[in-house]
C-alpha cells in the first residue's frame, strides 16, 4: 500500500479507536490479538528461559527468542498486507479494523479514568485497586497523591507505547511494522524486567523496545507540548518544551521521561520521585520538580484533557501528511 493510503487508513483507525476503543462485548468473547502475542511470548519464555543454564546462555536464548518473535510478527503482517491487497475495498476496511484494534486511545483513558473513579468512590483502597491494573509498583505503599501520580504517569507513558509508537511504525512500514512493534512491546512488558529470572533472558527484548520507542517517545512529548500550547498559549508551550528537554534524561528509562516530563509540565505537577518496586524503595528524581507535589484526581482529569488534545494534534498531522504525500 502506498504511504498516503496507509496514512489515510491510520487516520480513520485513530478516529474509530477514539470513538469505540476496545468494546467489552467483543473482547469478552474473542481473544484480543495482543493476548495472542502474549501467549506466543510465554511459549518462548517457558521453552528457552531455563534457570539451570548460565546467564550468558540465557541471554543468547533471549536474543534468539526476540528475533524469532519479530520475524514472526513481520511475516504475519506481510501476509495480511498481501491478502488485504487482493480483496479490494473489503481489504481496506479490514485493515482499518486491524489497525484500530492495535491502538489504545480510549481503552487507555478508560483505565486511567477508573483510577479517578476509584479514588472518588472507594477512597484510597479504591484508587489502589484501580491503579494496580495499570502500573507495576506496589499499590499498598501508595497514598492518594501517589495513586494519582501513578495514573498520570501511566497515561503519559502509554500515550507513546499504546498509540504514537504503533501509529508511527504502521505509517512507516505498514502492517509488518505494526505487528513487529506490538510483539516487541508485549515481550518487553512480559520479560524485559530486571528481575533475577529475566535480567539475562529479557535483556535483548528490553534493548530492542528502547530502540523502537526512541523516536515515538520524543514525538509524544512534542505532541503533549503542542497540545499544552493550544490550550494555554505559546509561552506555556515553550515552558513545557524547556522542562521536557531539561528533565527527560532524569528518568531511568531512555524514553518514558519524554512524555512523562511533558505531561508533568502541562498539568503543573511533579511526577516521578521515589517509589516501591518489589518491596524495594527506589531513589528516582522528580520530573518538573517545581510543580505541585500533591497530585489529585483533578490532575488526572487535566492529564486526560491534555492527552485527548495531543491525540487530536496527532490525527491532524496524519491528515495533513496523507494529503500532501
Amino acid at each position: 500500500m502506498y504511504v498516503s493510503g496507509s496514512l489515510a487508513v491510520l487516520l480513520v483507525a485513530l478516529i474509530l479507536d477514539r470513538l469505540i476503543g476496545d468494546p467489552d462485548a467483543i473482547w469478552s468473547r474473542l481473544p484480543h490479538p495482543v493476548v495472542g502475542f502474549g501467549k506466543l511470548v510465554s511459549v518462548f519464555d517457558r521453552t528457552f528461559n531455563n534457570e539451570s543454564v548460565s546467564g550468558a546462555a540465557r541471554a543468547r536464548r533471549g536474543f534468539f527468542s526476540i528475533v524469532m518473535l519479530v520475524v514472526f510478527g513481520a511475516v504475519i503482517g506481510h501476509l495480511l498486507d498481501r491478502l488485504m491487497g487482493l480483496i479490494g475495498v473489503a481489504g481496506i476496511v479490514v485493515e482499518i479494523l486491524v489497525v484500530t484494534v492495535l491502538l489504545a486511545q480510549k481503552s487507555l483513558v478508560d483505565h486511567v479514568r477508573a483510577v479517578r473513579d476509584g479514588l472518588d468512590e472507594g477512597g484510597l483502597e479504591g484508587g489502589r485497586e484501580a491503579v494496580s491494573l495499570i502500573v507495576g509498583r506496589d499499590p499498598e505503599t501508595l497514598d492518594e497523591s501517589a495513586v494519582a501520580r501513578a495514573a498520570v504517569e501511566s497515561l503519559a507513558e502509554n500515550a507513546s507505547d499504546g498509540v504514537v509508537a504503533p501509529a508511527f511504525w504502521y505509517a512507516l512500514l505498514g502492517l509488518p511494522g505494526l505487528f513487529a512493534y506490538k510483539i516487541i512491546n508485549t515481550a518487553d512488558s512480559m520479560i524485559g524486567h530486571r528481575s533475577e529470572k529475566y535480567l539475562a533472558f529479557g535483556r535483548s527484548s528490553a534493548i530492542l523496545d528502547d530502540i523502537v520507542n526512541w523516536i515515538p517517545a520524543r514525538l509524544t512529548g512534542l505532541l503533549i507540548t503542542i497540545a499544552d500550547g493550544s490550550l494555554r498559549g505559546l509561552r506555556r508551550a515553550r515552558r513545557t518544551l524547556v522542562v521536557m528537554v531539561r528533565d527527560a534524561k532524569l528518568h531511568r528509562s531512555p524514553n518514558a521521561g519524554w512524555p512523562e516530563t511533558a505531561m508533568a509540565a502541562a498539568t503543573g505537577v511533579a511526577l516521578g520521585g521515589p517509589r516501591y518496586y518489589g518491596g524495594e524503595l527506589t531513589d528516582d528524581p522528580f520530573l518538573n520538580v517545581a510543580g505541585r507535589h500533591s497530585v489529585t484526581g483533578k490532575d488526572i482529569d487535566k492529564a486526560i484533557a491534555v492527552f485527548w488534545r495531543a491525540m487530536t494534534v496527532l490525527a491532524v498531522a496524519v491528515a495533513v501528511l496523507a494529503a500532501v504525500i
